[in-house]
């Protein structure tokens, strides 16, 4: 195996790191005003993902690092034609991450409703510019002979670029609502969770369905039988998930969903390998692990140091969930 496909699984991974850590982050977030009701409940919801947030995220950083460095042409047409949609995504992380922080400063109840709707709107958001950015890459964009992006941003809104952001949105919900029923202490709050997660979880899967035959007849993602045999495996994954939360089965129903989150990414991936980013305007045009990529040497350095660096991170990031991994009550509860 060529180092280009090394870095190309690598990168596959870090993204499937991204969506399941990053992806109950949004669904968290997104659900504060929802399923907490009082100031305590709310503060609750959040300290779920307190200690968690901000390592979660350096995996985007990671992944785009990566890309820069392996595939800098990629990079540069990525940044530059998806521009103004990862700009508004950098503005949600900001703001979000601005709310996390500074929610508690002040005990006003209006400083910190307003707060937690921030939290809630650009968790949201996030989670749905995410969906039709996926969504684009695997439709194809129009990439001409300069690996140059030349369309705008309304070019990537789509029907189906736009139901792919709802299908982030509903799943990274789920996920998120999962996520806090093994987390949180509060009967009141579990009680909700009991109630919504399951709706969230049909949502997501009548929405995925439909993406996915969308993406069946108006894409090439499909064209390999390897990426039809992923895709019902994530959604078998889907359906076993709420299934298993009705009965109440809530570590399991968060395992499964997880496994959903990594083999849809897979998915993604074997569909475009070896293209990265294609081009609607001619497919010799498309960007691929080859003409996109940095010199062997780079590759080859790259891939010692992720050797050496990338189990520390794994073993830290697992050490912290394990240090936090009581559940939330409200006289844990800290501002």
């Amino acid at each position: 195996m060529d180092l280009n496909i090394i870095w190309f699984i690598l990168v596959t991974v870090l993204f499937i790191g991204f969506f399941f850590l990053e992806g109950f982050d949004y669904g968290v977030g997104a659900l504060i005003p929802i399923v907490g009701k009082t100031d305590d409940e709310k503060r609750v919801v959040l300290n779920t993902i307190g200690p968690f947030w901000d390592g979660n995220e350096v995996w985007l950083i990671t992944a785009g690092g990566a890309i820069f460095a392996a595939f800098p042409h990629v990079y540069a047409t990525l940044f530059s034609g998806f521009y103004l949609a990862l700009f508004l995504i950098l503005i949600c992380l900001i703001l979000r991450a601005c709310g996390i922080e500074f929610r508690s400063k002040q005990a006003s109840t209006s400083w910190r409703n307003g707060w937690d709707t921030i939290i809630s709107v650009t968790s949201l958001l996030s989670a749905v510019l995410w969906g039709v950015a996926v969504s684009n890459l695997v439709a194809g964009v129009p990439i001409d002979e300069r690996m140059e992006f030349v369309g705008n941003f309304f070019t990537l809104l789509s029907p189906f670029t736009i139901l792919g952001g709802i299908v982030f949105a509903l799943v990274f919900l789920y996920h998120g609502a999962t996520y806090l029923q093994l987390k949180v202490g509060e009967a009141t709050v579990l009680d909700r969770l009991h109630a919504l997660a399951p709706k969230l979880g049909i949502g997501m899967i009548v929405a995925t369905v439909l993406w996915v035959v969308y993406a069946y007849f108006t894409t090439g993602m499909f064209d390999k039988p390897v990426c039809l045999a992923l895709c019902a495996g994530a959604a078998v994954c889907m359906i076993l998930s709420v299934l298993f939360n009705l009965k109440g089965r809530h570590g399991i129903a968060f395992i499964i969903i997880a496994l959903a989150i990594a083999l849809t990414t897979i998915t993604v991936f074997v569909g475009l390998f070896p293209n990265i980013m294609i081009s609607t305007l001619n497919p010799e045009w498309s960007l691929n692990i080859y003409n996109a990529s940095s010199s062997q040497y780079t590759l080859k350095l790259m891939t010692i140091v992720a050797v050496c660096l990338v189990p520390v991170v794994l073993a830290y990031q697992a050490w912290s969930f394990y240090v936090f991994r009581k559940r939330v009550k409200k006289e844990d509860v800290h501002y």
